[in-house]
């Protein structure tokens, strides 16, 4: 739900197909971790926050070129509560792994592109019965506000953490105990993709004798 991850997409979309050919990345898997940014709330944003959100969006879109369906701000009651979108690629996850990056995908253009809140469960449970693969509803409902998918989450913001990210968007190679850090916060497809090759051999580099 970070801003910045929106107008990241176009970059990891280009480390997916990279990662997917035959080539020095083609061992690289790919893991989402989710990293939270704000805590459950039912609260709604406050003039001063939404001020701030809205030219958050503003500073992406001049930036990235992404775009923002702006009826956001008059058909939803914004809240700044991220957690429950972390735990909805979480339980999407535990039915099929790919499920998890399609949920992802799914609520950020729920988010950015249709005008509706990921923070409210009912929208997340209806975007889940949209995505590819198909997902038991019943089943993700469910899990979504279950203390499995919450100890979850928890273990990802601790993985979080140990990896040393602040920002969002950031992509992190590791290796064993390595790790190299190739975003933080966004950049383009090409100096991602760059950067991320350049890495590799550094990373796989043997100790010093």
């Amino acid at each position: 739900m970070c801003s910045w991850c929106w107008g990241f997409a176009p970059s990891l979309d280009a480390v997916e197909r990279a990662l997917s050919e035959d080539n020095a990345l083609s061992h690289v898997t790919l893991r989402y971790v989710m990293g939270g940014l704000a805590k459950d709330s039912d609260e709604p944003m406050p003039p001063q926050l939404r001020d701030y959100v809205r030219n958050a969006w503003k500073a992406v879109k001049a930036e990235t070129g992404a775009t923002f369906n702006w009826a956001f701000w008059d058909t939803c009651v914004p809240r700044r509560s991220t957690y429950p979108a972390c735990r909805a690629v979480l339980a999407a996850a535990k039915q099929a792994p790919q499920a998890g990056p399609a949920m992802f995908r799914a609520i950020q253009r729920a988010y950015y592109q249709e005008a509706l809140n990921p923070s409210d469960v009912d929208v997340l449970i209806a975007t889940s019965a949209r995505i590819s693969p198909r997902l038991d509803t019943e089943r993700f409902a469910a899990d979504l506000v279950s203390r499995h998918i919450d100890d979850t989450l928890h273990e990802d913001f601790g993985l979080r953490s140990r990896l040393g990210v602040r920002e969002f968007p950031s992509l992190i190679l590791s290796r064993k105990d390595r790790a190299a850090r190739i975003v933080s916060g966004w950049a383009t497809p090409g100096a991602t993709l760059a950067r991320l090759e350049a890495a590799i051999p550094e990373l796989n580099r043997s100790d010093p004798a």
